[in-house]
């Protein structure tokens, strides 16, 4: 929702303790999101189908087949019957302040999930544990380290709520660490003395830095790929998400890291481009020249290549 005033005009200093204030609002806009959602919406965009895993409501229903319509499996969700889907509701004003509200709803039951019996006994190239109730990811990535299965750790707004064992007992073991610098940050000050033993023992830890592209840390080295210069920003929102889907896809393909994080950051760039956070598309032919043009022969190739065999094997 947009507020055509100052939130700051209607805020009176000493009453702030009895604050009681409604804002008529000039336009109310629903978008469907969610981390994993976002990104498993990327990774569909990439051609590549993803299981989405997660606890929604009964009001699932038309978001699920949207989501089913652009490739994504959405069979192992968990129907709660007492709660709707997680959502976040937002105001903002003039000037980009914003007055929220999220309410967890469903994912609260996200750790009823049997991550062993979804997976089952078929191969899972990655499993992308992101932002969801805590005890629920610490669960899924215990799972994952039992079951030998590769995965991904993206704790993201969830940090706050984690303590630095938490911390350390849901990234122990994976494969990926992903955040931003802020998240990074936070997450060494929170696990504090054995920050450097948790870390030590991830295989690559991914950081965005907004403008400033992507740093990746693996095997004692780091490398730094740079943003997409002159992407158009439409909002913000999702652009990390929609990294990570680009990213992931690169990784589980077999693309080296500079190379997937250089298709995660176009990605990144298709999601601001454009309002909500899976309203971009996919052009294969437009993907790779756009790679070309900012990362070289090199990844555009690499790219190309990968998008064609994925497409071989879904027409065959």
């Amino acid at each position: 929702m947009t507020f055509p005033g100052r939130f700051a005009e209607q805020l009176i200093a000493d009453r702030l303790h009895t604050v009681s204030l409604s804002f008529l609002v000039d336009g109310l806009v629903v978008r469907d999101g969610g981390v994993a959602a976002n990104i498993a919406y990327g990774m569909a965009q990439l051609g590549m189908p993803p299981t989405l895993v997660g606890a929604v409501g009964p009001d699932f229903a038309d978001y699920r087949s949207r989501l089913e319509r652009h490739g994504v499996d959405c069979e192992s969700v968990l129907m709660s019957r007492s709660s709707y889907t997680a959502r976040f509701v937002c105001t903002t004003d003039q000037d980009s302040c914003q007055i929220a509200s999220f309410y967890p709803g469903a994912m609260a039951e996200a750790a009823d999930i049997d991550l062993a019996a979804v997976i089952g006994s078929e191969p899972v190239d990655l499993a992308v544990i992101g932002p969801d109730d805590p005890v629920a990811m610490r669960r899924h990535a215990a799972a994952c380290r039992r079951l030998g299965v590769p995965f991904a750790a993206d704790p993201s707004q969830q940090l706050a709520r984690m303590s630095g064992p938490d911390i350390a007992d849901f990234v122990t073991g994976a494969r990926y660490l992903l955040t931003n610098e802020y998240e990074y940050d936070l997450l060494r000050g929170k696990l504090g003395g054995a920050g450097a033993t948790v870390l030590d023992a991830v295989d690559v830890v991914v950081t965005t830095l907004a403008e400033d592209g992507v740093r990746i840390r693996a095997g004692g080295g780091i490398t730094r790929i740079p943003a997409v210069t002159g992407a158009s920003v439409v909002d913000p929102t999702g652009g990390g998400d929609a990294f990570r889907a680009g990213f992931l896809y690169g990784v589980t393909h077999g693309l080296l890291l500079d190379v997937a994080a250089a298709l995660g950051c176009q990605m990144g760039a298709y999601a601001i481009g454009a309002p909500g956070t899976q309203e971009y598309r996919v052009v294969p032919d437009r993907l790779v020249a756009n790679l070309s043009d900012t990362y070289g022969h090199r990844v555009s190739v690499a790219v190309a290549e990968v998008l064609t065999s994925c497409a071989a094997a879904a027409a065959g």
